[in-house]
């Protein structure tokens, strides 16, 4: 895992200063790394039925992806307000300043099936934690949570384990 920590690139003051943007475009484009990622996340749940994988857009849509071909089930995506192309249902969830929300097609999970969620990094969880809401309503069950990268430090991993989901993740990096 160190080895994949060093893929990724640390950008200060991105997107405002103060915060140190972790990249995982750098990762991403290493075919190696990109390989390893993908099959450490998977393993927890390769022995496990997975009806389907939800990646949050839009860096979990490319690791979404692959862990779903891995695990050979479907893939749903998870896109902004107004993205999709059908009915949508949405969940609205807290940024720094005001809310934000996200949205899924309304047919996308049938009662019962069992969804990964999968974004590239766990920050404050606020999306993470909108995800497996909206999954939920659908009444489908979320079996866990995956993410290349958690910032310790902003909580977001408490709070999708208090929602009685089992986080897997990569890394970890200190500070914001």
């Amino acid at each position: 895992m160190s080895d994949l920590k060093k893929l990724v690139r640390t950008i200060p003051d991105y997107p405002k200063p103060g915060i140190m943007f972790r990249d995982v475009t750098t990762l991403f484009g290493d075919a190696q790394g990109f390989k390893a990622a993908i099959a450490q996340l998977t393993e927890p749940y390769r022995t496990e039925p997975i009806d389907a994988v939800a990646g949050i857009e839009a860096r979990g849509f490319i690791l979404g992806g692959a862990i779903a071909d891995r695990l050979g089930c479907g893939f749903i995506p998870i896109r902004k307000k107004g993205k999709l192309p059908w009915k949508a249902i949405g969940q609205d969830y807290e940024l720094e300043y005001g809310t934000d929300t996200i949205e899924i097609h309304e047919d996308a999970i049938k009662e019962g099936e069992r969804i990964l969620v999968v974004d590239d990094l766990i920050a404050t969880g606020g999306t993470a934690e909108a995800a497996i809401k909206l999954i939920r309503r659908t009444r489908g069950e979320v079996v866990g949570a995956a993410f290349a990268i958690d910032l310790p430090e902003l909580g977001g991993r408490s709070k999708i384990e208090a929602l009685n989901v089992r986080c897997h993740v990569l890394m970890a990096f200190e500070g914001h």
